[in-house]
């Protein structure tokens, strides 16, 4: 038996979540991403959708998850025992501390809490009737990484029925961050949400709560946007901070009109890369829309891939550092030139792609591009600051990149990088 009891759900929700449940309620997608900064509401707003999910579906559990097991106590455990206190039903429900679990009493439904230690206990995870359809990842950026989440995903995920996973978090400072990266892809069966404080009602969160968020909006803006409005606002190692990861569709990457392409050469451990761009002039913007990202590839591999992808004999400016790798290509039919270089030309052309209003790469396209460019730093020099010039290291795009752009980057154009943080 299922008991029902009618509650305004709508009232209890943050009014930027409204739109959210009505997408959970249609079934439209899986997985749901709710990220944002302090005092947003997403744990509330999921803790509560997984009690009132419970309780009108008789086949309905949760698994909700912590990356330590000891934080959850305190955090996810008093949270869903919020929200059925918040959906008047108390009474239904008996709570086990030292299991920990949380039972729907009119049918045994279970809501369970582990902590990651090991994903592969979660295959151990039964329920005596129904199925898992709930899992929340809380505090989704302290897990290791997607493939973390993919295998209790797989674990847990059994049967025919409807799925819900839910992934709260407050995104970290670094675009290079993981969860940052992943979440920014693309999947049609996945919904993004973000949110902040300014989204709920003042008097959910009280007087002292603004107060504090409005002291950090005037002394520190930068941690208060990361904070407070969950905005990713880098930790000022960051090369690139012009970047942005979103779709290119095909019809935009084909439609392109100024396009460079560039190689830099790898062949073991270092990949060989050949990489498509294309520059908008009247916005000063940079797109990365095609890769070609392989270690070990041997020649026929890299004349075959290029074809496929360039659609066309077009310019490719190639690291000169391989005169006779370039003469391979060229024998096999590509249009290769071998980029100048010479002293201080990385500097240059690092800063030019900083000078840009923005780089937009394709992160389902061009996952390596995606990659190292977010997570391009400078290092530290261990006094607070950061050491001159730009690392020599996971950077095998952002060469590629340099050498496709070389003609269109002439030594005209002064740079405004900021030379204080490099110490130039």
């Amino acid at each position: 038996m299922t008991v029902t009891r009618r509650i305004c759900f709508d009232s209890l929700i943050a009014p930027s979540f409204r739109a959210v449940h009505r997408d959970i309620a249609a079934a439209a997608h899986t997985h749901y991403v709710l990220y944002g900064g302090r005092g947003s509401c997403k744990s509330s707003f999921v803790s509560l959708e997984i009690v009132r999910g419970i309780m009108a579906d008789s086949s309905a559990n949760a698994v909700v998850i912590r990356k330590i097991g000891r934080t959850i106590r305190e955090s996810v455990y008093e949270q869903v025992l919020w929200a059925i206190d918040a959906l008047g039903a108390a009474d239904l429900w008996d709570s086990h501390v030292s299991i920990p679990e949380i039972v729907y009493k009119p049918t045994g439904q279970r809501i369970i809490f582990r902590g990651a230690d090991d994903p592969r206990k979660f295959k151990s995870v039964k329920c005596a009737s129904g199925y898992i359809k709930y899992i929340w990842y809380e505090e989704t950026d302290e897990f290791s990484g997607v493939r973390e989440l993919d295998v209790i995903n797989q674990s847990l995920m059994r049967g025919s029925g409807l799925f819900f996973c839910f992934y709260t978090y407050n995104p970290p400072r670094s675009a290079a961050s993981w969860v940052n990266r992943e979440f920014a892809k693309p999947r049609p069966d996945r919904l993004t949400h973000r949110s902040d404080y300014r989204d709920v009602p003042p008097e959910w969160l009280g007087q002292a709560f603004i107060a504090e968020a409005e002291y950090l909006k005037q002394s520190d803006p930068k941690r208060y946007a990361n904070e407070y409005l969950g905005e990713q606002t880098g930790t000022g190692a960051e090369v690139f901070t012009n970047v942005r990861l979103q779709t290119i569709p095909d019809d935009k990457a084909d439609s392109f009109d100024r396009t460079y392409r560039g190689i830099d050469w790898g062949y073991g451990a270092d990949p060989f890369v050949y990489i498509c761009t294309a520059y908008e002039h009247s916005s000063r913007t940079l797109y990365i829309y095609r890769e070609f990202y392989r270690c070990g590839a041997r020649f026929d591999e890299i004349a075959e891939a290029i074809k496929a992808l360039n659609g066309g004999n077009y310019l490719i400016t190639a690291d000169s550092a391989e005169p006779r790798s370039n003469d391979e290509l060229r024998a096999r039919g590509l249009n290769i030139r071998a980029a100048k270089k010479g002293q201080g030309s990385v500097e240059y052309g690092i800063r030019r792609l900083c000078d840009l209003n923005a780089i937009i790469i394709d992160p389902v396209r061009c996952p390596n591009a995606a990659r190292e460019f977010t997570g391009y730093k400078l290092d530290e020099d261990g006094y607070g600051g950061f050491r001159s010039g730009f690392p020599d290291r996971d950077n095998h795009t952002i060469d590629a990149v340099r050498y496709a752009l070389e003609e269109r980057f002439n030594r005209r154009v002064v740079s405004t990088f900021d030379r204080r943080k490099l110490g130039v």
